[in-house]
């Protein structure tokens, strides 16, 4: 049975379905040990993230999509209507384009790859993965890790929070003797932080109106938490200021920043105002020694950035499509090693039997050349058989296109060519 995908994702449903028929990591196992007892299969992976759930499995799909509507308790039809589902190569192929981001909210984010191989482990952990879904896994990785090598795919910002990352990584060559200020603590505060410190950030400092959520931010990251108030006395230790808040009124005057240059001996500091209304005041940007940017002025590099990863998504996509088709002709090729072993095997039986049986024969003093002319005539009756059924059944559906590959399987074609050779000399 092929490999089927059914999944659930960000263009497909909407959030109030996928959160439905989420997964949490601590059910995992049990989910999967419930769905191979009621589906009856050997093979089974789930994928759970907060903008999709997929199921690759050996299993037929609406049994496969029946379960999950009972497991979740999602009306079926519901679940019929925002779904999608693919087999054979066209599931192994949706696992490569998720793999490398392509099917992604954001083009090219690097997170899922992650993702799969965590499903991945969970399910062999669980026991769920056989041979066929551990080497559809292997190979998805593979393209997966070819397309980030081959590829510009996710080497563009595409948000805020990464394009100004990205944009300080410019000014200062080396972030790891940085240190960074970073004023608010919602949820693009957090991502820039997680940028931050994979570029290797010296020292993070998290400012917030309240204490508390800014030691909670800071606690995750390492970070050192200040209340907004405090900003003029610690901001001449920050290299890197990036805000983003949700005040109505700037929190960064033109004269705090001034007398804090003044204390850093005018070395340089990067500002980037996420905030609108904006948190930093315009005239900031007057001042020598500072370079500030609006969110206005990333969007020019997160332009840049989608454009670029589309243009290596091309690219990416003629990887997967080639590597998807590759696949299967392995599959294939996997499969007729199987369908050889077991006809030659056969084939052995055969002979084994009529030669034993030719044997005793000889022991009680028959003729031998009658036994060998028996023996030829009934091992090409025997082999013969199966072959000489299937011919006869495609003769009687005329079945011209069966007749053509049964003719070139066993010889015959090459046969015809060499009889006309013979007569042509």
């Amino acid at each position: 049975m092929p490999i089927v995908t059914l999944g659930i994702n960000h263009d497909s449903a909407p959030i109030e379905v996928r959160e439905r028929v989420a997964f949490a990591p601590e059910v995992m196992s049990g989910a999967l040990g419930d769905a191979r007892k009621a589906l009856d299969c050997r093979e089974l992976a789930i994928l759970s993230t907060c903008n999709r759930t997929e199921i690759y499995g050996n299993v037929e799909a609406e049994p496969l999509l029946q379960w999950l509507a009972e497991y979740h308790q999602v009306p079926l039809e519901q679940l019929r209507g925002c779904s999608y589902i693919h087999s054979g190569e066209a599931a192994v192929r949706h696992m490569m384009r998720v793999a490398c981001g392509l099917d992604s909210m954001v083009l090219g984010e690097p997170q899922i790859l992650g993702q799969i191989k965590s499903a991945y482990a969970v399910a062999r952990e669980s026991g769920s993965v056989g041979s066929e879904l551990h080497r559809v896994f292997q190979r998805v990785f593979t393209v997966a890790k070819k397309v980030r090598t081959e590829t510009a795919i996710g080497e563009n910002p595409v948000s805020v929070a990464y394009a100004a990352v990205s944009l300080a990584s410019r000014i200062f060559t080396d972030l790891k003797q940085q240190t960074a200020l970073l004023i608010g603590a919602g949820e693009t505060v957090e991502l820039v932080a997680r940028h931050l410190l994979d570029q290797g950030i010296k020292q993070l400092i998290v400012a917030n109106r309240t204490l508390s959520r800014a030691q909670s931010l800071a606690e995750n990251f390492g970070a050192e938490a200040i209340l907004l108030a405090d900003i003029p006395e610690h901001l001449s230790r920050a290299d890197i200021v990036i805000s983003s808040t949700a005040s109505q009124l700037p929190i960064l005057g033109k004269g705090a920043v001034e007398s804090a240059l003044r204390r850093r001996r005018h070395s340089p500091m990067f500002m980037v105002d996420i905030a609108v209304p904006r948190d930093i005041e315009t005239e900031v940007g007057e001042l020598d020694d500072v370079y500030l940017y609006s969110v206005d002025d990333l969007r020019g590099v997160i332009d840049e950035g989608m454009r670029s990863r589309e243009r290596a998504a091309e690219a990416a996509g003629e990887i997967v499509d080639s590597a998807a088709a590759e696949f299967t002709k392995e599959g294939l090729a996997l499969g007729a090693v199987d369908t050889i072993r077991s006809y030659r095997q056969r084939a052995q039986q055969i002979s084994g039997t009529e030669l034993e049986r030719v044997l005793l024969q000889l022991d009680k003093g028959d003729d031998p050349r009658r036994l060998l002319e028996q023996l030829a005539r009934s091992l090409t009756n025997k082999l013969i058989h199966a072959p000489t059924i299937s011919l006869k059944k495609a003769t009687a559906d005329g079945d011209l296109e069966r007749l053509r590959i049964a003719r070139e399987v066993v010889g015959l074609d090459d046969l015809a060519d060499t009889e006309l050779e013979k007569k042509q000399k």
